[in-house]
């Protein structure tokens, strides 16, 4: 509406562009209230639907063909109402739009130019002397055939043009909100583990995938993760049993970052489209590495694309039988930029993660030392001062009970205080120091509450995911506690060792039991409300079973059954 104003203004200022015809100025009106009340239209409906643009669209295209005829300068004026209706079909649609808008142009042109050649301007001319209207006063100097030829060629090229580069910018458009999407699900709130699920099920969806496989390998115990996940699933990584074979399968060496495998028809065979880190095409891939991977997971097709995250992680995320849309070798760049956005995003989330758990730890440690060297230090030297009181007073039998029992309330707290302290420590405890730790645990318990307690383990090493190691180590700190607590032991055996496929730790005691007799297992300890609380929700964290047996008056037995699972690659 803009364009036909200033033409407007322009035409009243010149009235001779358009021959003084009041039919042309009649269309300039027309067009300018045809945009008013479009507007209109928007304002109150907000959305517009398909065929109303369409119709907008067609009104735009016939309204500067017919204004043309007008024009009295072999220098078109109106011409540029042309472009903009090109512009405007690139805007809204894409390329084979603008084309076909342009192609639409030039063939009303091509039309207008034979109804001057076969006088149908002329005629209708007459016809309009013959009402005593005014007469139309059109201009057939821009109709010529070979102006006209030119001015076809400049529109179809133009839209050519406008087209191409409104297709590439949606494109890019389209690009960047995948992006901005995958990036926003790079929380710190969700660890590693949740992003990396969250991105890597946004990719699923994205090519239309069946599953997706995520191999990667820690650069400090070259150990090798995979973990799976299927359409339509939202659980988190299914970690797959570790195989010898893994980094062979799975990581093996490539000279391509980013590649693309279909199966042909030969038995084994694959047809391969790759590219390099900097996303210059790659030939001659050898199918041969993909045969391992083909073996153990059955596919048609797959993309491969490699990941790092600083110097910690390396691996590959694979998708397997993917629906592509668009041209290989672009969806295989676009997938790799996508990865190289993305990457630092997951990696500042394991360096944030990181960073929270060792401050907190370091916040919690600095806590204990001042319990340490204060609160305990201070009951300590009342503890031994009243010892000293109690053995030197008059030998007053209620005087020395008293000083006895305040005697044992600050050995108490000291205990509490030691065990809070030992609590609150970060556990940075795994497989390999896993067997020290509760040796030492159940030796410092003996010693501080005189209780004797042992600790034997049936295995020599041990394969445990670090989270199972964390929370079997605070289930025995809380067992000790609840023995020194509640159950007036002499004796407690702390033991740990494998049946089964499970891992079994077993904490007995010759206490005073638990108020039944029997065994219960964890099911019924939830059904009954027995049982340690806050051991059963440790228990529960690592899917494990709890099972309690107890002998009122002669002690009590706790059995926890840990499947044996593959350790996940990210916590």
């Amino acid at each position: 509406m803009f364009l036909a104003i200033s033409a407007l203004v322009a035409v009243l200022i010149d009235p001779g562009e358009i021959h003084y015809s009041l039919w042309a100025s009649g269309l300039f009106a027309f067009y300018i209230a045809q945009g008013v009340v479009i507007i209109l239209l928007l304002r109150r409906r907000r959305e517009s639907t398909a065929s109303f643009r369409g119709l907008v669209h067609g009104g735009d295209v016939v309204w500067p063909a017919l204004i043309s005829v007008f024009a009295a300068s072999q220098s078109n004026p109106f011409f540029l109402f042309l472009v903009f209706v090109l512009a405007a079909a690139a805007y809204r649609w894409g390329l084979w739009e603008t084309v076909g808008t342009a192609a639409a142009s030039v063939v009303l042109l091509w039309i207008e130019s034979l109804a001057f050649h076969l006088g149908f301007f002329t005629w209708a001319g007459r016809l309009l002397l013959q009402h005593h209207l005014p007469m139309l006063r059109v201009a057939p100097a821009d109709f010529e055939p070979q102006r006209l030829f030119m001015r076809s060629m400049y529109l179809l090229v133009m839209g050519l043009l406008l087209g191409y580069l409104a297709e590439q910018q949606k494109q890019l458009r389209a690009e960047k909100a995948v992006v901005a999407r995958v990036l926003g699900k790079a929380r710190v709130e969700a660890g590693l583990s949740g992003t990396l699920q969250e991105i890597v099920g946004e990719l699923i969806s994205m090519y239309g995938a069946r599953a997706a496989l995520i191999a990667s390998r820690e650069a400090n115990s070259h150990r090798v993760f995979v973990g799976e996940m299927r359409l339509g699933s939202r659980t988190a990584f299914q970690w797959l049993d570790p195989l010898p074979s893994d980094r062979e399968t799975y990581l093996y060496s490539f000279p391509a970052e980013t590649y693309y495998a279909s199966a042909s028809n030969r038995q084994g065979a694959f047809s391969l489209v790759g590219l390099d880190r900097t996303g210059a095409k790659v030939l001659n891939l050898p199918p041969a590495a993909l045969e391992r991977l083909a073996k153990q997971h059955e596919f048609q097709n797959l993309m491969v694309v490699s990941f790092s995250f600083g110097h910690e992680w390396w691996g590959r995320i694979f998708l397997l039988d993917l629906s592509l849309t668009g041209d290989v070798e672009e969806e295989l760049r676009f997938l790799q930029e996508l990865v190289q956005q993305v990457g630092p995003a997951v990696y500042n989330v394991y360096l944030l993660r990181r960073l929270r758990l060792r401050a907190g730890a370091l916040e919690r440690a600095r806590f204990a030392r001042e319990l340490h060297d204060g609160a305990v230090q201070s009951l300590i030297a009342m503890e031994m001062q009243v010892d000293v009181l109690r053995r030197t007073s008059d030998k007053s039998v209620s005087i020395t009970d008293e000083l006895g029992r305040i005697q044992g309330l600050l050995r108490e707290e000291v205990l509490k205080l030691r065990e809070l302290m030992q609590q609150m420590k970060s556990l940075d405890v795994d497989s390999r120091r896993l067997l020290g730790f509760l040796a030492d645990t159940v030796e410092r318990f003996q010693r501080e509450t005189g209780i004797s307690a042992r600790f034997h383990s049936d295995l020599d090493e041990i394969d445990m995911p670090r989270q199972v190691c964390r929370e079997l180590a605070r289930i025995v700190q809380e067992g000790l506690v609840n023995v020194r607590k509640h159950s007036r032991a002499r004796q407690v055996l702390v033991r740990l060792g494998s049946k089964n496929q499970h891992w079994t730790l077993v904490m007995e005691d010759d206490g005073c039991g638990f108020p039944f007799a029997g065994r219960l297992s964890h099911l019924e300890e939830d059904t009954l409300g027995r049982g340690p609380l806050v051991i059963k929700e440790r228990v529960r964290l690592i899917d494990g079973e709890l099972a309690i047996e107890s002998v009122p008056g002669q002690g009590s037995r706790l059995e926890i059954n840990v499947p044996q699972k593959r350790e996940a690659a990210y916590g």
